[in-house]
């Protein structure tokens, strides 16, 4: 059996969203159903809906920022109940026993992670995602939101926060680590924030200098425009580890030559276009060119009460389902400061 639930649809890769339906499984045994209260825009939503990244099933309903209250719990479940203040994030399942799951990386399931929209689920249907009014979700994939975390602004935390914190955790950014940002926009202002409270000295790189004063005001203790040549002449060898959080392609090579001896760039923004990387730029300064994708659901939970301790959060403007496909705009024009985030009360009529 299913519900049908209201939901915004992207009914082709090229046709506006509407407000339309989707339907939910009925409640397993292991499985919570979330009462859907605000969900983020995250560009990944709008990269698969416009097919950057493979064709995808249409109609389809994305969103993996998720946040709301437990409706409703399986006979098994034994780590939430009812009015539970909970989020879901990019992933609603996993094998559960390859090497990587049973590291907590189910974000790296060797058998495929299943994503929480646009991805095959175990009964073969296809996931649908947060731009809805509930979902149901087996309870290990399920996470507690803090109190402390302001309750609209928490669903970003579920994307854009850990995917920034787990590569700054994972390469330590911290006291002494000099660590710098390229991008100021929905994941760049959360690795700022985030690599500021763990304690490391962060830069901005940002294409003009139009966002310097946000920059600081998020925690940066310096700023570079990076359409300033310059910048890349005096910064040359400056940093222990990049964040790349742009979602197209830069120049690789330039942003790698600003690494010290030994350092990291790690891509977390994923454009469409593939990018050169000299070999030279690599082993001049034993250089690293890595990626990482979001984290594992114990990572994720540490997160978000990394996050409810030092007082982060993302900077939002909250936006009515109406209006979704304006806000697709802005975000494409990089016209938001710094993400959006759907009021799913503004879906149910």
């Amino acid at each position: 059996m299913t519900t049908v639930i209201p939901a915004i649809v992207a009914p082709s890769a090229t046709e506006p969203l509407f407000l339309g339906t989707i339907e939910r499984r009925d409640v397993g045994a292991k499985d919570v159903r979330i009462d859907i209260r605000w969900a983020g825009i995250c560009h990944s939503d709008i990269h698969t809906v416009q097919g950057d990244w493979g064709t995808q099933q249409y109609p389809l309903t994305v969103g993996h920022e998720i946040v709301g209250t437990v409706a409703e719990v399986g006979s098994e479940v034994t780590k939430f109940a009812v009015g539970d203040r909970v989020g879901v994030g990019c992933l609603v399942n996993s094998c559960g026993e390859c090497e990587n799951c049973a590291s907590g990386n189910e974000q790296h399931c060797l058998n495929g992670a299943i994503g929480t929209y646009a991805a095959t689920d175990v009964d073969g249907t296809i996931t649908q995602g947060g731009y809805s009014t509930g979902v149901v979700v087996t309870e290990d994939f399920v996470l507690r939101v803090p109190e402390a975390i302001p309750y609209e602004k928490a669903a970003p935390l579920l994307c854009a926060g850990i995917t920034t914190y787990s590569p700054l955790r994972h390469w330590n950014a911290g006291p002494g680590k000099r660590v710098a940002v390229v991008g100021l926009g929905g994941l760049g202002h959360m690795a700022v924030k985030i690599a500021h409270a763990m304690g490391a000295d962060v830069t901005v790189l940002s294409r003009s200098l139009s966002k310097k004063d946000d920059a600081l005001a998020l925690g940066a203790d310096h700023y570079f425009a990076t359409e300033d040549r310059e910048t890349f002449r005096s910064l040359r060898s400056s940093f222990d580890l990049i964040i790349n959080s742009v979602s197209a392609a830069i120049d690789i090579n330039s942003h790698l030559n600003l690494l010290a001896m030994n350092g990291t760039l790690v891509n977390v923004g994923a454009p469409a276009e593939p990018m050169a990387v000299n070999a030279g730029t690599l082993i001049g300064g034993r250089r690293s060119f890595a990626g990482s994708n979001i984290g594992g659901i114990a990572e994720t939970q540490e997160m978000l009460d990394f996050c409810a301790e030092h007082g982060i959060a993302p900077d939002i403007e909250i936006t009515s389902a109406d209006q979704v496909n304006e806000a697709w705009a802005r975000v494409l024009s990089s016209d938001v400061r710094y993400r959006f985030v759907i009021d799913i009360e503004t879906l149910k009529g």
